[in-house]
């Protein structure tokens, strides 16, 4: 589950199958503050002028977003609300409504790991594509790293899990009816992480909300992460060894020395990481050798990351993450404890913090069944649950960056996988894709292109009906650095086609290999 979940975006134009709409024709902004919305109130509603907004001292903006990345934001209506579903809910929730040129959509906006904070970034960036868009906290403040929140609050894990969002969406469109005098005519979701499961668990539980839906690096099944993440953390503590960004630097390395060409160029990047054979145990350290290789319990360990969860029977329980993410797993390996995400869900709410839980001997065949059994109905999306939403003619666009380390893309796969199969063979070839990013990290980043529109291409897809095959990513050739770091260095730029899964990018043999144009899209046994 990501500590980045914003998503980077090239364009910045709406989508060209929109049509721009005038400024308010109901009501003014100010005149929101008496719209009576159900569940809740609206506490302000104001214009913000262009480049005026001011994200809150304590909103926790991801590193690089600072106020100064607000100044190309139009004018914009403000409207604050809280929302109380339940006697213990106090869901904060806000919907931007740009004054001029509104393309007559509605995109709303996710969270990332535990939530606690509303993405700014997001709905900036949505009204400056001239969006109506909204987003919450979900119902609680904080950090994101725990979940001591829902401690003896049942209720406001529920918000969390589902209704926080559900609720948002209904009050905003409910906002935006009022101020344009017309509701939207396409309904959207474009997140990450968090986001991307609470796109899936909308799609699940309120199949009419969203006409289409983005769900990129989607933390789904929750409880089965948290499960793979204690996993991730427990290896290193399990064979009394040390795993440092070094190690992982050597080990991400050798794969890519090793499987860089599969796609036909050699480019730095594992394009095919399933046919990737690389194994740690060529790294290991021969008699004499200490530097440059890998000690047997370093080996052990990382290759229980790759093979995944398993029962003490050896049955493998959950997926591991693939050849290539190593970078990223420091987050997840370098703590005396496994992530906090992980181990705030199991002490705090799964055992309740009792003593007799200890993470470093656990049976994770009960571990596993012990998180489903706790948060299962509230926090995971079925693969044969969304049968109402395509059926009303929703369409869904999964996406995955194969170097992820926080989130395994095996898990995306899977689920894709369950999904296409639970559907109608037609349903699934028209309204379902999955696009897999080479070198891309956790939603954006990492050593190859991670920059695609999604919000437009599900805009498009939603208007026109015509379901995408193939999208071009690019690298950025600046990387914002995190607070107080000197900036990175410049690199060359990158494109590539993303191909709808299972097909595969690979290198036409001419032409620029830094460019889309000289891949072609294939099943991997065709090329």
């Amino acid at each position: 589950m990501g500590i980045l979940h914003t998503k980077r975006i090239l364009a910045v134009a709406a989508s060209p199958c929109a049509l721009a709409f005038a400024a308010p024709a109901h009501a003014t902004c100010s005149d929101l503050t008496d719209l009576a919305i159900r569940g809740g109130r609206i506490t302000s509603a104001g214009i913000v002028a262009k480049g005026g907004f001011e994200p809150p001292a304590d909103s926790g903006p991801p590193p690089g977003v600072t106020a100064a990345a607000y100044s190309g934001v139009p004018a914009f209506c403000r409207v604050r609300m809280t929302l109380t579903p339940s006697s213990d809910s106090d869901i904060k929730s806000e919907v931007w409504l740009p004054l001029d040129g509104w393309n007559g959509r509605y995109a709303g906006v996710g969270n990332g790991i535990w939530a606690g904070s509303i993405s700014f970034a997001e709905l900036g960036r949505n009204v400056a594509r001239n969006y109506a868009t909204a987003a919450t906290d979900t119902g609680h403040t904080g950090n994101g790293m725990t979940a001591e929140w829902a401690v003896d609050h049942p209720e406001k894990l529920v918000d969390f899990g589902y209704r926080a969002i559900h609720v948002t969406t209904v009050a905003a469109k409910q906002v935006i009816e009022a101020f344009y005098g017309r509701a939207p005519q396409l309904s959207l979701w474009n997140a990450c992480s968090t986001g991307g499961r609470q796109g899936l668990m909308a799609a699940h539980r309120y199949p009419e909300d969203f006409d289409a839906i983005s769900a990129m690096a989607p933390a789904n099944p929750m409880t089965d992460l948290m499960t793979q993440s204690m996993w991730q953390g427990w290896q290193p503590q399990r064979f009394r060894v040390r795993i440092t960004p070094a190690e992982l630097g050597l080990v991400h390395a050798a794969a890519v020395a090793q499987c860089d060409g599969l796609d036909g160029v050699k480019d730095g990047l594992i394009g095919r990481p399933q046919q990737c054979s690389f194994t740690p145990a060529s790294l290991q350290c021969k008699p004499g050798q200490e530097k440059g290789c890998l000690s047997a319990g370093q080996v052990s360990a990382i290759r229980n990351m790759y093979d995944g969860v398993r029962a003490t029977d050896g049955t493998q329980l959950l997926p591991g993450w693939p050849i290539g993410s190593e970078m990223q797993m420091a987050a997840l390996v370098m703590g005396a404890e496994p992530f906090p995400v992980a181990m705030s869900y199991f002490r705090d709410l799964v055992y309740r913090g009792r003593d007799r839980w200890d993470w470093r001997a656990s049976d994770y065949r009960s571990l596993t069944n012990d998180a489903r059994q706790f948060g299962a109905r509230m926090l995971n999306v079925p693969s044969d649950g969304l049968g109402p939403f395509f059926a009303r003619g929703g369409k869904l666009l999964l996406s995955h960056g194969w170097t992820d380390g926080l989130i395994p893309a095996t898990n995306t796969l899977r689920f894709y996988r369950d999904l296409y199969a639970a559907l109608p063979r037609e349903t699934a070839q028209k309204q379902l894709r999955l696009f897999m990013a080479p070198g891309m990290d956790h939603c954006s980043g990492g050593e190859g292109p991670s920059e695609f529109d999604t919000l437009g291409t599900i805009d498009e897809w939603a208007a026109t009906g015509h379901a995408p095959d193939r999208i071009t990513a690019t690298r950025p050739t600046q990387l914002v650095p995190f607070p107080g770091q000197p900036p990175n260095p410049p690199r060359a730029p990158m494109e590539r086609p993303l191909c709808a899964y299972p097909w595969v990018a690979h290198y036409d043999g001419d032409g620029d290999p830094m460019a889309a144009k000289s891949y072609s899209c294939g099943l991997p046994d065709d090329l």
